[in-house]
C-alpha cells in the first residue's frame, strides 16, 4: 500500500493544500493522503489558530473526501513537531505501507536542518509540492501546480476584513468567521 503523509501547520487549510494533495494522490497512485497538523513547527512561528481550531478546520475541509484522512498524533506530543516521530508513529500502525512524505517546495531550504533527517530519508520518499512553477533544483519527484494561495495571505485578508471565499472550503470559512480567528493583524 502506498500512502502520502502531508504535515504542516494548516493555519488555515486552504484549496492550495487540498489541490496539491489530490494531485499527488493521483500522480503517484497513493491509496490515501494522511494530513497531520503540527503542534508547532521547529522552523515557523507559533500558529495563529489553536490546535483544536486547526483540527476542526482540517476535519471540515476533508469531510467528504474519501482519499484523505486526518491524524492528530503530533497534537498529542509536546512541541516541536518532528516529522521523523510522526513517520515512526504511522509506520507502527501501517507497517506494510510505502510512505511518501509531501513537502511544500517552500520548506526545502530548511530540509537539511530537519531532526534526524538521515533516518527520515530512509523511511520515506519525498514528493515536493510546488506552487510556483519554478524549475526544480532538487532530486525529488514533484507535483507542479501553479497556485497563488497562501495561509499568510488568508490570515491577512481576514484581519483586514476582505473576503476569503474561494481561498478555503466553505466549511473552513464558516469556522474562521464563527470563531473569529485571524481578526488581528499579524505582527
Amino acid at each position: 500500500m502506498k500512502i502520502g503523509v502531508y504535515g504542516g501547520t494548516f493555519d488555515p487549510i486552504h484549496h492550495g493544500h487540498l489541490i496539491l494533495a489530490r494531485e499527488a494522490r493521483e500522480l503517484f497512485g497513493l491509496e490515501k493522503v494522511i494530513l497531520v497538523p503540527a503542534a508547532a513547527s521547529p522552523f515557523k512561528s507559533s500558529p495563529a489558530a489553536s490546535a483544536q481550531v486547526r483540527l476542526a478546520m482540517l476535519r471540515a475541509a476533508i469531510e467528504d473526501e474519501p482519499g484523505f484522512e486526518l491524524d492528530d498524533c503530533e497534537l498529542h506530543r509536546p512541541p516541536p513537531s518532528y516529522t521523523i516521530d510522526t513517520i515512526e508513529d504511522i509506520r507502527n500502525r501501517q507497517c506494510d505501507a510505502q510512505i511518501y512524505y509531501l513537502i511544500g517546495e517552500d520548506n526545502l531550504p530548511t530540509l537539511q536542518k530537519w531532526h534526524r533527517l538521515d533516518e527520515l530519508t530512509q523511511a520515506v520518499q519525498f514528493i515536493v509540492l510546488d506552487r510556483t512553477g519554478a524549475p526544480p533544483d532538487h532530486p525529488y519527484p514533484i507535483v507542479h501546480r501553479k497556485i497563488d494561495i497562501s495561509a499568510t495571505e488568508i490570515r491577512k485578508r481576514v484581519a483586514s476584513g476582505k473576503s476569503i471565499r474561494y481561498f478555503v472550503p466553505q466549511a473552513v470559512e464558516e469556522i474562521i468567521r464563527r470563531d473569529k480567528i485571524y481578526q488581528e493583524q499579524p505582527k
